[in-house]
């Protein structure tokens, strides 16, 4: 089993990435099982595929394990829900002990793991996530939260998991377009750490039917893991992961969640940010020809209507801003991205072009 280490004193906690993991899961935590309550948190698509196989598998092997299921989407970061879970829990006698199985997308990964670090102050939890997108981000680092009326993830917390389990064979079970959507994070972790990975990408990306996805988890979640174990807390370093998500989180705002995945509006918001980088200096053209023409690999939708007055009242209240001034991720050469506060409203309006 392929295993790689968030390195974080006490805190830290492996990356198991293996096709068909998810029937080892008893195995993998078997030593860590004291006769405590077990919770699998998900959604009911995600237990009939095979959430309830892996409670049954749990069960078979010893494990006291209960499941909560959420509903789909954004619903599921409100306060309702997040009370209502917590009366489910003290209902199935869950205590200090108990540990939480968060089996989903990012969604739930956020849900479940806000929920661990409050239930009794904190419990422990793992990360088993159901799509490319939390295999290869939000699973890993920690960032919980819910969402309240002013904002999305306004409430929460960053607290570390005990491990995360990833199984790629899950992604069989995944809408295509859900899959081209995590590779716009794929691409990024390339875009920022590895131009050798970038390159990898851009070949692999021309026949999608055989990419190595395992292979491109595993280095993406390697990727993560460095960053993170650098920067727990987004002091500096750890910003660098934003590389895209400035106008893409203003893209989701302004179009609507719902109507742009997550990753394709990322891959949409490097497009911008890499014609920032050129303009700057930071990245020759030849540099962004290679991040754009990788990008563009991928089915986006077309934005050719965007209107950039429309779009910066939300990028200027980006939660990277400090005291009105925003961080922009740039690339200073493909592999290499820093954090800059020199990025006008004017270059923002003028990189919009790149949609087109």
């Amino acid at each position: 089993m392929n295993t790689i280490q968030v390195n974080l004193e006490e805190r830290s906690y492996p990356i198991h990435v293996e096709s068909g993991l998810l029937n080892h899961v008893p195995s993998i935590l078997s030593d860590n099982n004291e006769g405590q309550k077990w919770i699998v948190i998900s959604q009911y698509r995600l237990m009939e595929l095979f959430g309830f196989d892996l409670v049954n598998n749990l069960k078979a092997s010893g494990f006291d394990c209960e499941f909560i299921t959420l509903p789909i989407g954004e619903a599921a970061k409100s306060l309702n829900e997040f009370s209502r879970v917590i009366s489910q829990m003290v209902e199935f006698s869950c205590d200090r002990k108990t540990n939480i199985l968060a089996l989903g997308g990012g969604v739930v990964g956020d849900v479940a793991g806000f929920l661990s670090s409050t239930f009794m102050r904190g419990i422990d939890y793992y990360q088993i996530p159901t799509t490319l997108l939390a295999m290869v981000d939000s699973s890993i680092g920690g960032k919980t939260g819910i969402n309240i009326a002013e904002g999305k993830n306004l409430v929460g917390s960053i607290y570390q998991p005990q491990g995360v389990i990833v199984d790629p064979d899950i992604l069989q079970t995944l809408p295509q377009e859900e899959v081209f959507s995590g590779l716009g994070e794929v691409i990024k972790y390339g875009a920022i750490w590895n131009k050798a990975f970038l390159i990898d990408i851009s070949t692999w990306l021309e026949n999608i039917d055989s990419f190595p996805f395992e292979d491109a988890i595993r280095k993406s979640c390697k990727i993560k893991a460095e960053v993170v174990s650098k920067d727990e807390r987004e002091g500096d370093l750890r910003r660098i992961l934003n590389f895209g998500h400035t106008i893409g989180h203003a893209l989701e705002s302004h179009l609507g969640y719902g109507k742009i995945r997550h990753g394709e509006a990322v891959a949409l918001g490097m497009k911008c940010a890499g014609f920032i980088s050129q303009k700057l200096n930071l990245l020759s053209k030849e540099e962004l020809s290679t991040l754009s023409q990788t990008i563009n690999q991928l089915p986006l939708p077309q934005l050719s209507h965007i209107n950039g007055n429309h779009l910066m009242p939300f990028i200027k209240t980006d939660k990277k801003s400090e005291k009105g001034v925003l961080n922009f991720v740039l690339l200073d050469g493909l592999g290499n991205a820093l954090s800059s506060t020199d990025v006008t409203e004017e270059l923002i309006q003028e990189s919009l072009k790149a949609l087109n």
